[in-house]
């Protein structure tokens, strides 16, 4: 599995962004380790802190780069591949099909930006061992009457609530994994509805204790309040904004159409159904839940749906299982590996072929660390900067201090303001009144910022800042602006 992830993974190493989002968890990592104070307290998010935790964590075994980020990137896809290897063997399918299914996952990964060690690749791992061992349990009930005890509850919920951590979207599946615990024995009254009262209250316990545990932590440094706000508060902030359904329906189905072969494939699981009808019923049950998942933050940004991805890879290679038996039973397995590496492929070629097409960062220099490189040296080390609109992965590669807590641009500066709960505008007038060394503005982007601080750079500008490098980009070119 990690050799076939490094091969079908190899291409996210080159670029220095594939989602924005990474770059503000490496920034939080950074100032952690630095001393410059813990993620929510130095540079503020509204995700939970798992993310920035587990990156600071590969940046202290491998160093403060980005490749010991994507690194981390890789081993976490590897061992949900591997999860799901485990998975398919629990549910009594063939070697070569539950090999299958975890590189069928390396290679879609390729889609949605899912290169990135963004928070759906870093909390896939723990949901798919949580529900194996959960699968596990049930197998137990179904083939041996043997009642889920509480141990495996324990085990499972602390996996959940470390998922939790990542990102709370984790919570629809960590529910389905309860139920594939619990529902089997009380179906076939191996345990009592009040013992399944009293295991839900268990299980909800074990998935908040990594949550509790880091509030604790955060308490003990006396900065509860911010992790209040952030991990429970500002998620709900976010939430008012949710897109019309309409327009839902299409980025659900454009993102179905980006999947159509391995769509298709799971079909297959379904119409023959009956002949692992273990994995085609798991399987189906656990899309589900992870539909559920993407649909709870109402905004639908292409990496939710990496969440897809371990259930679909298990279904489709069913379905292509099913079809190599039928088309060549006697090389069944020769048929299943040559179509499984067709749809594979297909994903890694696609992305691949963008990405080669485009040059950036393989054949042309890579926009993000030009701009890092220029900005380096206009400036003194460690210098204060506003990066108004680019991406916040230059201050870790130009060696920048962030002006204020809040880097990431679409809160700063952007439309999602509100989510941090403060007067965002004042906080743009408080760091341009502060005069940054430099500000960084990309044109391309000039719109997504808000009126009134567009209003507020462009006058500063005028009044302190002269031009003194520019780097072009794919919509326009980004301006990097000295102190006069």
């Amino acid at each position: 599995m990690l050799g076939a992830a490094f091969l079908l993974r190899s291409l996210s190493f080159v670029p220095y962004v594939i989602d924005t989002d990474e770059g503000l968890y490496m920034v939080q990592a950074q100032a952690w380790l630095r001393g410059e104070g813990w993620p929510l307290v130095a540079v503020w998010d509204m995700h939970p802190v798992g993310a920035p935790f587990l990156i600071a964590g590969a940046m202290a075994v491998f160093g403060q780069s980005l490749a010991a980020v994507r690194l981390l990137g890789m081993l976490a896809a590897t061992a949900t591949a591997t999860g799901l290897y485990a998975m398919a063997r629990l549910l009594r399918l063939p070697h070569i099909v539950a090999l299958g299914a975890g590189v069928l996952y390396l290679g879609m990964t390729n889609r949605f930006n899912g290169l990135a060690t963004n928070t759906e690749i870093l909390f896939a791992p723990f949901i798919v061992a949580g529900l194996a061992v959960a699968l596990r349990t049930a197998l137990a009930v179904l083939d041996r009457a043997e009642p889920p005890g509480y141990g495996a509850l324990a085990g499972v919920g602390v996996l959940v609530g470390i998922a939790l951590t990542i990102k709370p979207v984790a919570m629809p599946e960590g529910c389905f994994a309860f139920a594939v615990m619990v529902l089997p024995a009380w179906s076939r009254r191996l345990i009592s509805f009040p013992r399944v009262l009293a295991m839900a209250a268990a299980y909800a316990l074990f998935c908040l204790s990594p949550t509790l545990v880091l509030g604790a932590l955060y308490a003990l440094i006396g900065a509860f309040d911010a992790f209040f706000d952030a991990v429970v508060v500002a998620p709900f902030r976010y939430a008012d904004g949710r897109l019309p359904a309409v327009e839902a329906a299409w980025l659900i189905a454009a993102s179905m159409l980006f999947l159509l072969w391995p769509f298709l494939c799971a079909a297959l699981a379904l119409a023959w159904r009956r002949s692992h009808p273990r994995a085609a019923l798991f399987g189906t049950a656990w899309f589900a839940f992870a539909t559920v998942a993407i649909m709870l933050p109402g905004y639908y940004y292409n990496h939710y749906f990496l969440i897809w991805m371990p259930p679909l890879s298990l279904l489709a290679t069913v379905g292509l299982w099913q079809l190599a038996q039928r088309l060549w039973p006697a090389r069944a397995a020769i048929a299943l590996a040559a179509m499984l590496g067709i749809v594979a492929m297909d994903s890694w070629a696609d992305r691949t072929a963008v990405r080669m097409h485009a040059g950036l960062a393989i054949r042309f220099p890579d926009p993000v660390g030009s701009v890092a490189e220029a900005l380096a040296s206009s400036i003194e080390p460690g210098a204060t900067v506003l990066i108004a609109n680019y991406h916040p992965l230059v201050y870790m590669l130009a060696n920048a201090a962030p002006p204020s807590r809040y880097v990431f641009p679409a809160q700063l500066t952007g439309d999602f303001g509100e989510v941090a709960g403060i007067d965002m505008d004042a906080e743009v007038a408080r760091i341009l009144e502060s005069r940054p060394a430099a500000i960084v503005v990309d044109r391309g982007w000039w719109l997504s910022m808000r009126p009134t601080v567009r209003e507020m750079i462009t006058r500063t500008l005028d009044e302190a800042y002269r031009l003194s490098a520019e780097v072009g980009e794919e919509r326009g070119p980004v301006e990097i602006w000295g102190l006069r």
